[in-house]
């Protein structure tokens, strides 16, 4: 998993703003008062490209943005040193909200809906990622599927990328995800409620999860990562499956934990390290990242860390 052209690019074709507000006793129906706010720029691909920035390889971000609220996003690829290829469109990009009530540890999610992607912008995208693959041996397509666009798009995408050579990762749910599985990217990375569905049955224990992340390897993708949320991550590639707990830590805030997991995995895999070595790393470092209030990454010492403190568990081959 070491493709000979050394850029990174993530595709994010719904973008989001993350806005997170602290809200004591947070009641339904009631009048709340909130006690802080923050807003970040995400969407899956976009918090990847954050966590990898500043690494060994360049990275570029692509995708689409909404031309009313593009500020936030300009400044995050300015300050990261991160690659600008997305294309912009009239509106305004999606808005999530979370309301945090840390007394209760409730989180209550509001999803506003994103753009409208006309035919004409995603052909667009296609002829920038297609010249974008002469140079960058490695894609990241993850998030939802925004409206006007078809949910067999990151199918189509894996196929088109990896005819040119290029390394294909793939983090999203639902029909982009069944879609995308039957064109066989390197790497995908669904959670065990996703993987269910994938696989039509119910996932009841690690064990269920294992088998049903073999099946995928089985069916033709390299590296298959499953994320349980705080019981970790189980890893199965050609080299072993291993299941990953990470310690306990400090939570300031859930969002992109598991684009931090992808980030990580990638980084210690076209660095050539393998899967137990991997599974180590990308774990601590999505660990590292709960701390952290949008796509901030950890510190390498704080990661360094948590290697240590990650337990791992070898799945054996049943």
């Amino acid at each position: 998993m070491r493709p000979t052209k050394p850029g990174v690019v993530t595709v994010t074709l719904n973008a989001a703003i993350d806005q997170t507000l602290e809200c004591p006793g947070f009641t339904a129906g009631a009048v709340n008062r909130v006690v802080a706010e923050t807003r970040t720029p995400g969407g899956k691909g976009i918090n990847v490209a954050a966590f990898l920035a500043g690494g060994a390889r360049p990275v570029t971000a692509a995708g689409f943005l909404g031309t009313d609220t593009v500020a936030l996003f300009e400044a995050l690829f300015r300050e990261r040193g991160i690659q600008d290829h997305c294309l912009r469109l009239p509106g305004s990009s999606r808005v999530n909200i979370k309301v945090v009530d840390r007394t209760s540890g409730a989180v209550t999610d509001l999803n506003l809906p994103g753009l409208r992607v006309p035919e004409e912008a995603l052909a667009a995208l296609m002829a920038t990622l297609d010249a974008l693959a002469e140079d960058h041996g490695c894609f990241v397509l993850s998030g939802s599927v925004p409206a006007g666009v078809p949910a067999s798009i990151y199918a189509t995408l894996t196929e088109r990328l990896r005819a040119k050579g290029a390394l294909v990762a793939v983090d999203t749910s639902g029909e982009p995800l069944r879609h995308a599985v039957a064109a066989k990217p390197d790497f995908v990375k669904p959670n065990a409620h996703e993987l269910g569905e994938l696989v039509e049955r119910p996932l009841r224990n690690p064990g269920d999860v294992a088998r049903a992340a073999r099946e995928l390897h089985a069916g033709g993708i390299g590296l298959v990562v499953v994320s349980l949320g705080a019981d970790g991550a189980l890893f199965v590639s050609h080299d072993g499956a291993w299941r990953a707990l990470p310690p306990p830590v400090e939570v300031a805030s859930t969002v992109g934990a598991g684009d931090a997991l992808v980030a990580g995995v990638l980084a210690a895999r076209l660095d050539g390290h393998d899967l137990e070595t991997c599974a180590r790393r990308s774990t601590a470092f999505a660990a590292g990242k709960l701390a952290k209030v949008g796509p901030v990454p950890p510190a390498p010492e704080r990661v360094a860390e948590l290697v240590h403190a990650v337990r791992m568990h070898p799945l054996g081959t049943a």
